[in-house]
């Protein structure tokens, strides 16, 4: 049984496929662990409140600095025992440290086909924008692992979508989290689960 603990920090959209996708059984051999968001707010807290599963906050406002959150944070992932993090809407610099102590073992879900539009700044509508300003065609989403970079971990699954010529940022990123983020990132978590997932010279392998 994997182990998953799922980081939010808004709405938990993509928390909520994750749950649906395990008790669908199309996510098989995982449980849900904990759910910590950053954001006492969150309406993921609810999500993961009406599912049974244990949610904590830890916000960087409640410390008197960076070090101190950190070290807390990495305490409520530590407590408990993950073997897979997930960040789903996360808009928290993950510490150094808690990188380091999981390699490999945290993902992250990008809107955009990355190396597009990605990197510092690029989070949320923001990713919309910047594609409908440069006036793309095909967009998508990205499930990646984590390293010491900014989307540059490496790539899991990506799935493209295409772009209306009358869309706003807000429809767009509608359509990418129904068309790719809700389906690659628990398609990703399964076959992580199912062990077919490794990282060889900075590239992910997937098993036949």
């Amino acid at each position: 049984m994997l182990r998953v603990a799922v980081c939010v920090s808004g709405g938990g959209t993509n928390l909520q496929a994750i749950i649906d996708g395990v008790k669908q059984g199309t996510i098989a051999n995982v449980e849900i662990v904990r759910v910590i968001s950053n954001n006492r707010n969150a309406y993921a807290l609810k999500r993961a409140a009406q599912a049974g599963i244990d949610a904590v906050c830890v916000s960087p406002r409640d410390y008197e600095n960076r070090e101190l959150f950190n070290e807390a944070f990495l305490g409520a992932v530590d407590e408990a025992a993950p073997d897979l993090i997930v960040l789903a809407g996360f808009l928290v610099v993950i510490p150094s440290a808690l990188i380091a102590k999981y390699e490999n073992r945290i993902i992250n879900i990008h809107p955009s086909l990355i190396p597009s539009f990605c990197g510092t700044g690029y989070y949320g509508l923001k990713v919309h924008e910047a594609a409908l300003r440069r006036g793309v065609k095909v967009t998508g989403a990205t499930v990646h692992f984590v390293d010491e970079g900014t989307d540059t971990g490496p790539i899991i699954m990506q799935k493209s979508v295409a772009v209306r010529q009358d869309d706003t940022p807000e429809v767009l990123q509608r359509r990418v989290m129904e068309e790719a983020e809700w389906i690659i990132l628990p398609k990703s978590i399964a076959l992580i689960a199912d062990g077919k997932v490794s990282v060889e010279d900075g590239h992910v392998m997937i098993a036949e």
